[in-house]
């Protein structure tokens, strides 16, 4: 549920596709923002609004369906979408990236709200999971401590804003600039770095 992910997914896909086989890429959640039952106030909504027409104006592709602020009641917490992508993620590693893009989609172009359980779990759905299993480990203890050890990672690493790129070689953590419109920059950057590791 972080704008700036959305609008670094087509890079990021690049990246991917440009790297091939020579790295194993972690998924770490980032939070932003923990459970709360609290509407959304009109002061950070009209935030929000303001950074996704900035993102258009700097990214200029990434698309973004402002009628969400109009038929969606909007929530401060984003902790049920990451809980979702632990939940798709213990029905196998393949799900967890189809997970992502599919709270992405629902939020920022179909204008639907992936902080509701109900919205989650009718994604899992499309997406052909064990609804059943999805449900009971949506809001288990145990996707919460997940969710929880993830953040603290996070920090560990010094990773304090989203989305973030770090490079892991012997167990040494290596920050990766973003590149919001080219992946060339990263993929010299991490190329560069990789031979450290031989």
């Amino acid at each position: 549920m972080c704008s700036w992910c959305w609008a670094f997914r087509p890079v990021w896909q690049q990246l991917k596709r440009e790297l091939g086989n020579q790295l194993v890429i972690k998924y770490q959640l980032g939070g932003l923002a923990p459970d709360t039952d609290e509407a959304l106030s009109q002061e950070l909504q009209d935030k929000l609004k303001a950074i996704w027409k900035n993102i258009q104006q700097q990214t200029q592709n990434t698309e973004f369906n402002y009628k969400y602020w109009d038929v969606c009641q909007p929530s401060r917490s984003t902790y049920p979408a990451c809980r979702a992508v632990i939940a798709a993620r213990k029905q196998g590693y393949i799900h967890e990236e189809a997970m992502i893009l599919a709270i992405q989609q629902a939020y920022y172009l179909h204008a639907q709200n992936p902080s509701d359980d109900a919205t989650l779990i009718a994604l899992a759905d499309t997406l052909n999971l064990n609804t059943k299993q999805f449900i009971q480990d949506l809001n288990s203890q145990q996707t919460q401590a997940q969710l929880i050890a993830e953040l603290e990672q996070n920090r560990a690493l010094n990773v304090d804003s989203f989305p973030s790129l770090v490079l892991s070689i012997n167990n040494r953590p290596i920050p990766i600039q973003i590149n919001y419109l080219d992946s060339e920059p990263m993929l010299k950057n991490i190329e560069r770095l990789l031979p450290i590791a031989k």
